[in-house]
């Protein structure tokens, strides 16, 4: 696949998943975000690691692709402000509408403007070797992804399973702690009655 194409099929699995953001409500919607975001960073990811750089040196599509990165350091700091919510509320809402203008906005300017500039600068087997790379770096950090998940739920798994047995620990010292009082007691008692009957005896 070459770059181009893999970054447009990008822009429309994107573009599908803020159609389902807006038909979407509740926890829907934020698990909806939840992909949202994951796509945009390693989309972002792929391109400031190995398009860009392959852009900035041609005179035709240096600026374009300056101007790309601020573009992208907006749409990281509206996930990071929207990644805090545990709700989609009003404001959240608005800024999920901002950062669809910003994905929007990007997604033509490349397209229309960057693609086409960066078609003449670069030959045939820059761009088939741009995608190729692409594709192998994304593959890389989505299974890197998986691994940390996994690992964030096999780590909860242990923490829960932890405390359960911590919990059943606590309950059988609190039981234990009970027999022994119990038996002291019963000891005691026994002993106040055999002193009684020695005094008796006694007298």
């Amino acid at each position: 696949m070459d770059a181009f194409n893999l970054l447009k099929a990008d822009h429309r699995k994107v573009e599908e998943l803020f159609s389902q953001l807006e038909s979407a409500s509740g926890q829907a919607k934020m698990r909806v975000f939840e992909q949202i975001k994951m796509e945009l960073e390693l989309h972002t990811h792929i391109e400031e690691k190995i398009f860009y750089p392959a852009l900035e040196k041609p005179k035709q599509t240096h600026d374009l692709t300056l101007e790309a990165y601020e573009e992208h350091d907006v749409v990281k700091k509206l996930l990071r402000e929207m990644s805090k919510a545990k709700s989609a509320n009003e404001e959240w809402e608005a800024q999920a509408k901002v950062l669809q203008e910003n994905v929007e906005h990007h997604v033509e300017e490349e397209e229309n403007e960057l693609f086409p500039k960066a078609e003449a600068a670069l030959s045939e087997e820059q761009i088939e070797a741009l995608g190729e790379q692409m594709e192998t770096e994304k593959e890389r950090k989505q299974r890197g992804a998986t691994k940390s998940s996994s690992k964030k739920k096999s780590a909860g798994a242990n923490k829960s399973a932890s405390k359960t047995k911590s919990a059943s620990t606590a309950a059988k010292r609190a039981r234990a702690s009970k027999k022994s009082g119990s038996k002291s007691s019963s000891k005691s008692s026994g002993s106040k009655r055999s002193r009684k009957s020695a005094k008796k005896n006694r007298r």
